[in-house]
């Protein structure tokens, strides 16, 4: 059930067949949620956590006027919310971009195996960690980067982190996100965040067809985006 949650782990560090007992022991089931939910709102009270086996969600902030920014997105094998675990609440949104399905950790449970397994809490604190890089990215992208550029890191972003749990197809990937959904990624209007895909199709950068990403020039891709995978931290650990 949480395979693809522990090869999002085993990506990075050795994890013994007692640790992947205990995480497999102390999920308290599965389910499957819509599209466009809901499923964390800002302010509720916490007692689990949740692993997205399938699908997409986001973390998202609102204004009062209804203005959306989307401040990370969420792949199979990521935790969404395990930041959670500490503060009890969240100060965002959690939401589905697409049908979901996850698996539940109660915090009573996750308390246990990371107490019993200094190891397994190193792990998870290092995943909270990395989430805070991609935040720090976004922040970069949203403050200094070129649309375009912005644009092109996303993209480059998104293939690296699909790789790491076998959710590619070569150069190119799923991407299920309507155009109004990729603006509040990305800080722009609808309209400008069209035109800035057709200028990244015009340079044979990249191309979305049919909810899919097919990375034309990976290399250009990764020379606009001034992209440097280090944030994400992919290479193996000694946790």
């Amino acid at each position: 059930m949480i395979t693809v949650h522990l090869k999002k782990l085993r990506h990075r560090t050795d994890i013994s067949a007692d640790e992947e007992r205990a995480i497999r022991g102390a999920v308290a089931g599965s389910r499957t949620i819509a599209a466009d939910e809901i499923f964390v709102r800002s302010g509720d009270e916490l007692n689990s956590a949740t692993i997205l086996l399938s699908g997409w969600m986001s973390r998202s902030k609102d204004l009062p006027s209804g203005e959306r920014q989307v401040t990370e997105l969420h792949v199979a094998g990521d935790i969404v919310d395990l930041h959670g675990f500490t503060l009890k609440r969240l100060d965002h949104d959690v939401m589905t971009l697409t049908e979901c399905v996850v698996a539940t950790l109660p915090h009573e449970r996750l308390l246990e195996i990371t107490s019993g397994n200094p190891h397994l809490a190193r792990v998870y604190w290092f995943q909270t960690n990395v989430d805070a890089a991609i935040h720090r990215e976004w922040a970069l992208s949203l403050g200094q980067r070129s649309a375009i550029s912005r644009m092109a890191s996303l993209f480059c972003e998104l293939h690296m982190r699909l790789s790491v749990v076998g959710r590619t197809n070569g150069e190119g990937y799923e991407f299920p996100l309507t155009q109004r959904e990729l603006s509040e990624c990305l800080g722009l209007t609808v309209v400008h965040a069209n035109r800035t895909l057709q200028e990244l199709r015009r340079r044979g950068l990249v191309e979305l067809e049919n909810r899919f990403v097919r990375i034309l020039d990976r290399s250009g891709l990764e020379g606009l985006a001034e992209f440097d995978p280090s944030y994400l931290y992919l290479d193996r650990q000694r946790i």
